[in-house]
């Protein structure tokens, strides 16, 4: 017999069982039913869609905490995650072939006894039947699913007529050649839809009983897989319970029938209650635990840097779809004993109600990876009280910056950019300036502080005025000698060497000047351009990492759904200061903080207490804006640093006042200790004599 008479014939059988569907046929004989060489029928595997061979299903991604175990959130379209066979109970196994083809292990993926039953039953005029088998409900469940169908694509997968019928017959017996019963079964688990949002055994038997698969016991198992068949209405937690209770009878039933179960057993089963334990798979950011609104921030800003990552696709739509359908294990550097304290210490500074915020983060040096992202807010999208702007809930991202956050003036922490610059052009540390109470510059500036059309700044206090060099004039904040620096040194090198170390100019106006007037931007080295806690703490990190940058980084590993590794989550580092200038920024970087520089150079610091407080070998800065509308503290050793901005993110006129700084070196002290509490002391490298005492030409990386 013909391809083209098979096709023919089976056109003829089909119209009995496709509901909806009138075709002109004579009823046939059943020898001829069973006569048919049906294998005749079946495409070669090789020429199979490549989702048939390798079904590409959609699979939650989850994102954990860098202990590899504790759930930050997950993201998903469907709440899907593929288990094998051997996770799931054997009584799952067997209620799911007794409720949809209990002659699933005889036919070879189409059940001819089902087809000419379903053709009788139906040209009798009883209620439908059809004829699908598990084999060829899977190869319908691929076609339909796959993530990278359109709209379009997947209503024709889906159509009701004979040839997608003949179709899926033809792949469900290739299909039944290629694979062993078991592959089938394993495959048709992790595909099927069992209602209230969960796809697959696994999310199914969390989303009704809060447990594994493995662990389902008879009448659970039964309630599953009774749901199959119509799991919008059936669904006992958004639709029919009693209906659900119907079809776990039912499949009890089959079992019973099919010889996989004693009746009394069954009995029992039936009359257990709906005991249902539900709980539902968190999804996206918003669904961090509730216990830890703060971990929000975090995965905020991890779903921008995985939507920067060509790895996970050509477009951002292309990267979001990777994420909610890829099934990607992701073990994120976030710390949750870090989190905690640096959440702790952020709200002994301000409750989360204050309009007031202290955003921090802590960095790793050398990786690159971030460790904690701390704010006194719930990252939330609830409505706030009335007059709340932004607190105490917001999804604002005020930690990393972005969408409409722009970031802070972070104050002399930006001396940082001016030191480095002047270093690496050959000026040593010892560079030695007598800074006036107030110095003119050759910059054009309004406002405050202008002299006759050109900035003029004043130090903030004036027992600092006198002579200083890069250790004491770093270790005091004196404005005039670094007024003085950046003058000498040029201000675009200056800028150019705070973009080399990560700082972004998200603000228009900064990005402006950067671009086209940073040859006159001497203010730049006050830091009155606007950065955020992470690019600040990355920035100091590098100095401490003796001039190696990495980019921020929030994961440890990044595994897809085959548990291959993704490169990706590596550290993207490289080296941007010479070694020798890194170390010896920050040899004067310990002067603030209260440490001693290895030249003692040293004569006092504006945080001298971190030192004391810390007990092991510390760098940093602290840094106020004009009129103490924000107040910064950073802080850096050779494992750690962190970055702390106090600030009303919402209303910029409204100051943090000058006494906020000190208990900011105490919170900052406090979470260092902590997070340090396991690691070894290290100290850092000094520098060389050169680079301290001797006036050079310009250095090259080593």
């Amino acid at each position: 017999m013909t391809r083209a008479h098979l096709d023919k014939l089976l056109t003829v059988l089909l119209a009995g069982v496709l509901a909806g569907l009138v075709l002109a046929a004579a009823a046939l004989p059943a020898a001829l039913v069973f006569g048919v060489g049906f294998s005749a029928l079946a495409a070669p595997y090789s020429e199979l869609p490549n989702n048939l061979r390798t079904p590409p299903t959609a699979q939650r991604s989850n994102l954990y905490a860098s202990d590899g175990t504790t759930l930050i959130t997950s993201f998903y379209q469907e709440d899907r995650v593929d288990v094998p066979l051997a996770e799931v109970a054997p009584v799952m196994r067997q209620a799911i072939i007794a409720a949809e083809d209990v002659r699933f292990h005889e036919h070879s993926g189409v059940d001819l006894r089902g087809v000419a039953r379903a053709f009788t039953n139906n040209q009798s005029g009883g209620s439908r039947q059809g004829a699908s088998t598990l084999t060829m409900q899977y190869v319908r469940n691929v076609l339909s699913n796959d993530p990278r169908l359109t709209e379009r694509q997947r209503r024709a997968a889906t159509e009701v007529s004979t040839t997608r019928k003949v179709q899926e017959m033809r792949y469900a017996l290739a299909l039944e050649r290629e694979l062993s019963k078991d592959e089938i079964l394993a495959r048709y688990l992790n595909i099927a839809y069992f209602g209230a949002g969960a796809y697959g055994v696994a999310a199914a038997s969390k989303r009704y009983f809060s447990k594994s698969p493995a662990k389902l016991t008879l009448a659970e198992a039964a309630l599953l897989a009774g749901l199959v068949r119509s799991p919008h209405t059936d669904d006992p937690i958004n639709g029919d319970a009693d209906a659900a209770l119907q079809r776990r009878a039912y499949v009890l039933d089959q079992m019973v029938e099919s010889g996989q179960l004693p009746a009394a057993q069954a009995a029992g089963a039936k009359a257990q209650p709906l005991a249902l334990r539900t709980s539902e798979t968190p999804n996206d950011c918003t669904a961090v635990p509730e216990a830890h609104k703060d971990w929000g921030f975090f995965c905020d800003w991890f779903t921008r840097w995985w939507n920067s990552q060509e790895a996970f696709g050509s477009t951002v739509d292309e990267r979001q779809l990777a994420l909610r359908r890829g099934g990607y294990s992701i073990v994120a550097s976030l710390d949750p004993a870090v989190q905690r304290a640096a959440t702790e210490q952020v709200r002994r500074i301000y409750p989360a109600d204050d309009p007031h915020a202290m955003p921090t983060a802590v960095v790793q040096p050398g990786t690159g990876r971030v460790l904690a992202m701390a704010v006194n807010r719930n990252y939330s999208v609830e409505a706030n009280p009335r007059g709340s702007k932004n607190h105490p809930n917001t999804v604002n991202q005020l930690v990393a910056g972005g969408g409409s956050i722009q970031g802070y003036q972070a104050g002399s922490t930006f001396k940082l950019f001016t030191m480095l610059a002047a270093l690496e052009s050959g000026l040593p540390l010892d560079t030695a300036y007598d800074a006036p109470e107030r110095i003119l510059t050759g910059y054009p500036a309004s406002g405050p502080a202008s002299c006759d059309g050109y900035w003029c700044p004043r130090n903030a206090n004036s027992s600092v005025d006198g002579r200083h060099t890069m250790w004491s004039a770093f270790g005091l904040s004196v404005n005039t000698y670094f007024a003085w620096l950046i003058e000498r040194v040029g201000a675009d090198r200056v800028v150019e060497m705070a973009e080399r170390l990560g700082i972004v100019f998200r603000a228009e106006d900064d990005a402006r000047l950067a671009r086209h007037g940073a040859r006159e931007w001497g203010p730049f080295t006050l830091g009155v351009s606007a950065t955020t806690p992470l690019d600040l703490a990355n920035a100091y990190a590098t100095v401490a990492a003796e001039g190696t940058w990495c980019a921020p980084l929030p994961v440890v590993s990044v595994t897809d759904a085959a548990g291959r590794p993704v490169a990706a989550a590596q550290p993207d580092c490289r080296q941007v200061v010479d070694r020798d200038v890194a170390r010896a920024a920050v040899d004067a970087a310990r002067c603030p903080v209260g440490d001693r520089s290895m030249y003692r150079g040293c004569e006092g610091g504006t945080a001298e207490s971190l030192r004391a407080k810390l007990g092991r070998p510390l760098a940093g800065k602290t840094g106020s804006s004009e009129g103490y509308g924000t107040e910064t503290v950073v802080a850096v050793t050779p494992q750690l640093a962190v970055a702390a901005i106090a600030t009303n993110p919402d209303d910029p006129r409204d100051p943090v006042g000058r006494t906020v700084q000190a208990r900011m070196v105490g919170a900052v002290a406090e979470l260092m200790s902590f997070a340090l509490r396991d690691q070894p002391v290290r100290d850092f490298v000094p520098p060389s004599e050169m680079t301290a005492h001797e006036i050079t030409g310009g250095r090259t990386g080593e």
